[in-house]
């Protein structure tokens, strides 16, 4: 195994985590405190891994005493200008989900980050077309490839029908060269298994063999009966998440998913979108105050 990158403590309990070669579910659950939702708490913690997520290798290498300040700066001025957004922006975009994704398969599955999409946005509140993440998972002999789709949304059923479709545009032949080419060109030459990614998007090689290498993780959110009406994690609580989240997971599984490339479904059950979306942004504000520009 290829040593990953050390990152921001786990925040987020996973209650539900099931895998076999082809299909997973891992449900996530943020919890409660003083018999709140812990929607502030989840807000830091996507902070927390803002520059992981939005810098290049490069800059993260650098990362140090010296330029912390500046480059954690960066790297929310990268998510969208705060400033500038309209006012109807926080609640119609997706970057709280794509940290989220992230985040995820970085906690479950050990993944390093190829690339970040964010860094390339040629305008500050431009959201970013393609795949959700970019990952690999690597071991000695074995290099997986991790293209990650994602949908932060109130209705669990509007999600799963909208990355239905997404996944299977994405997986359309034509679609899957032009986005490798894409990753191709933004590879870092010094991150540690640039050449091994760069040989398997290469268009020399059979989509067969990329399939073979790939897999899907899927991160959706929704507003969740039972998160709403409880303030604390007990016995009965945690048997009412796990029925929801296997309901949900059931719904998205008998859907016409590619059958020969895996995917893992994340989900998320949140109390309030509009929660995290206002404490996330309050906190993003911060930090790209402090350039002061």
């Amino acid at each position: 195994m290829t040593s990953t990158p050390p990152h921001p403590s786990a925040f987020l309990d996973i209650r539900v985590h099931e895998e076999d070669s082809l299909r997973g579910l891992t449900a996530f659950c943020a919890g409660y405190e003083c018999d709140e939702w812990r929607a502030e708490q989840l807000a830091y913690h996507l902070i927390e891994w803002l520059p992981e997520f939005a810098l290049t290798h490069k800059e993260i290498e650098t990362l140090g005493p010296h330029n912390v300040v500046r480059l954690l700066s960066k790297a929310a001025e990268v998510i969208y200008n705060t400033r500038t957004a309209s006012a109807e922006h926080a609640d119609k975009r997706g970057e709280i989900g794509e940290i989220l994704l992230h985040i995820a398969i970085r906690q479950v599955f050990k993944s390093i980050p190829a690339i970040s999409k964010f860094y390339y946005k040629d305008s500050a509140n431009n959201t970013v077309k393609g795949f959700d993440a970019v990952h690999v998972v690597a071991t000695s002999d074995e290099l997986q490839l991790w293209l990650g789709e994602v949908k932060f949304y109130k209705g669990i059923s509007s999600a799963i029908r909208d990355v239905v479709k997404e996944i299977d545009e994405h997986t359309e032949r034509d679609y899957l060269r032009s986005e490798f080419s894409l990753i191709a060109n933004k590879i870092d030459d010094s991150w540690p298994v640039a050449d091994r990614l760069k040989r398997l998007l290469d268009r020399n090689t059979s989509l067969d063999e990329v399939f073979s290498s790939m897999a899907i993780p899927v991160f959706l959110t929704y507003e969740s009966r039972v998160i709403r009406d409880s303030n604390a994690v007990t016995e009965e609580f945690r048997k009412k998440f796990d029925k929801e989240v296997r309901k949900h997971y059931k719904a998205f599984s008998d859907k016409n998913l590619p059958p020969e490339i895996k995917i893992h479904l994340f989900l998320l059950p949140l109390k309030l979108k509009s929660m995290l979306v206002e404490a996330f942004e309050k906190r993003l504000k911060s930090c790209q105050s402090i350039s002061g520009l």
